[in-house]
């Protein structure tokens, strides 16, 4: 597979963003979490969407140059108004608010209006945990998650992440889908026009399917713990902030370019210092992570704490390159041939 260098890769998305007048924060932003994504080897949600970002900065359902509006509500909490921002954007702001918020009163709320999908959910958390906070990051997005017990979808596949930081080692990253797989990983299975496992989608009527091709809603998170869960977003994310919910919400791919998705997103920090000796945390939490990865196993695979295939992933990737499908490639270098410089290895 062809094989993009990551950091020649971000400088030249962020420069192609630039070109078609994106604004510096939102350019630079949308290459870092797309290539750092990808470099933890979260293919779905990192290089593979520039082209899509792209086009939408185009079309004009992305705000170029959004004019964000912060209500602060109480000393704790605050809502964005997101003005349609790049979701990368617009969720790095939301989440400097909420550390800013903790670090007066330990913790801080906020919660997104009229963003756009905002990537990985970890670039978030990430960004929280490494200044030394607990972070959380949640976003709605439209219904893919078949309803438990039902034919059609009605949730999105609204994940969750919590990261918190480590000693010696980048933090604890839980970033989850509340659906088995996302929708992105059965794109990218159709673009390999590989089968997909029996239990991660279904077709129009709610049966399961192998072909990619047929799925039209996904497997929630064990069951109906999964549909659960992402109610619970749901719930943070639209209802808090007065936005539309998933059933509601127009589709990522599907939808006219031009039109406006209203995805919306809610954000916490939580100052451990306002709870507990900071270094005590830290030590204790990398110990809890060390002893568990110390744990006999059942099979040749080690037992891993959440976040520990991305750094496999990473210490891999940042040498090797960024594996990308020809399909993509081909969408880069037709968007701005420059791409071409930033390949490292053809097949």
């Amino acid at each position: 597979m062809t094989k993009y260098e990551g950091s020649l890769l971000k400088a030249e998305i962020y420069k192609t963003y630039i070109s078609i007048g994106v604004n510096e924060t939102s350019a630079k932003l949308a290459a870092e979490s797309m290539v750092q994504t990808s470099l933890r080897g979260v293919d779905s949600h990192g290089i593979n969407l520039f082209p899509h970002y792209f086009r939408s900065f185009q079309s004009g359902r992305l705000n170029k140059n959004p004019d964000f509006k912060f209500y602060q509500t109480k000393g704790s909490t605050a809502l964005l108004d997101a003005d349609h921002a790049l979701g990368h954007h617009s969720g790095i702001v939301a989440m400097d608010k909420c550390i800013e918020m903790a670090e007066k009163n330990g913790i801080g709320a906020c919660t997104v209006a009229n963003s756009s999908h905002y990537g990985a959910s970890s670039f978030f958390g990430l960004h929280a945990a490494k200044k030394g906070y607990i972070g959380m990051s949640f976003t709605n997005a439209d219904a893919l998650v078949k309803s438990h017990n039902g034919k059609k979808s009605f949730f999105g596949t609204n994940p969750i992440c919590f990261c918190a930081p480590l000693d010696g080692e980048e933090p604890l990253c839980l970033d989850m889908a509340t659906s088995l797989v996302s929708w992105n990983k059965i794109k990218n299975y159709r673009r390999a026009d590989e089968s997909i496992e029996r239990h991660w989608a279904f077709d129009d009527n709610g049966n399961p399917v192998t072909n990619p091709h047929q799925a039209t809603s996904l497997s929630p998170a064990g069951d109906y713990k999964g549909f659960g869960l992402g109610m619970m977003v749901e719930i943070l994310c639209a209802m808090l902030s007065g936005s539309v919910m998933a059933k509601d919400m127009l589709a990522m791919f599907t939808s006219p370019p031009e039109a406006q998705r209203q995805v919306s997103h809610f954000f916490m920090a939580f100052d451990i210092k306002s709870f507990s000796s900071e270094d005590l945390f830290k030590s204790n939490l990398t110990n809890m992570v060390q002893r568990l990865r110390q744990e006999s196993t059942i099979g040749e695979d080690s037992v891993m704490a959440p976040g520990d295939p991305e750094k496999k992933a990473f210490a891999h990737r940042i040498k090797d390159g960024i594996p990308c499908f020809d399909e993509i490639i081909k969408e880069y270098i037709d968007i701005n041939p420059a791409f071409e410089k930033c390949i490292i290895n053809k097949h």
